[in-house]
C-alpha cells in the first residue's frame, strides 16, 4: 500500500494547488493524508479526484464549509439535500449568465455597430432584451 502513495510534492504539481493549500484542506478535514513519506505528507491517488471536487466547487462559489458538508453528505440528510438544490439553481443561473457572456463575446468579434454596446444583437446576447 505504501507504494501506491503520492507525495505531497506531487499532489501539489499535479493538482495545481500549493503544498501549504493541502495542508489547510487536510486541517479543514477535506482531505486525509495516508501516510508518510520520510516527513512528507503523503495522500492516497483519489486524493486527486477529491482535489478537483473541491476546485470546482470552490470556483463555483461554494464556501469550504459547504464544500465539507456536500463531501459528508449522506442520501438520508434531506436538509443538505434542499440546500444543494439550491446551490443547484444559483449554479444553473450561474452558468446561463456564462452562456449569456460568451454569446455576447461571440458577437462582438464580428460586429460592426458603433458603439458596440448598443447594437442589437449584443444587447440581445448579453439578455438586455428579449428575442424578437
Amino acid at each position: 500500500m505504501e507504494d501506491t502513495l503520492i507525495d505531497i510534492g506531487e499532489v501539489a504539481r499535479q493538482s495545481g494547488l500549493a503544498a501549504s493549500a493541502l495542508r489547510f484542506y487536510e486541517r479543514k478535514g477535506l482531505i486525509q493524508a495516508e501516510g508518510r513519506n520520510g516527513l512528507r505528507r503523503a495522500y492516497r491517488p483519489e486524493t486527486l479526484e477529491r482535489l478537483a471536487l473541491i476546485t470546482c466547487a470552490r470556483d463555483a462559489g461554494f464556501t469550504l464549509s459547504e464544500i465539507a458538508e456536500f463531501l459528508r453528505a449522506r442520501p438520508s440528510d434531506a436538509r443538505l439535500r434542499e440546500r444543494m438544490a439550491a446551490k443547484e439553481r444559483e449554479v444553473s443561473e450561474r452558468v446561463a449568465q456564462l452562456t449569456r457572456l460568451r454569446d455576447s463575446l461571440r458577437h462582438a468579434v464580428t460586429c460592426d455597430h458603433d458603439p458596440l454596446v448598443e447594437c442589437p444583437e449584443f444587447k440581445q446576447a448579453v439578455g438586455r432584451v428579449p428575442l424578437g
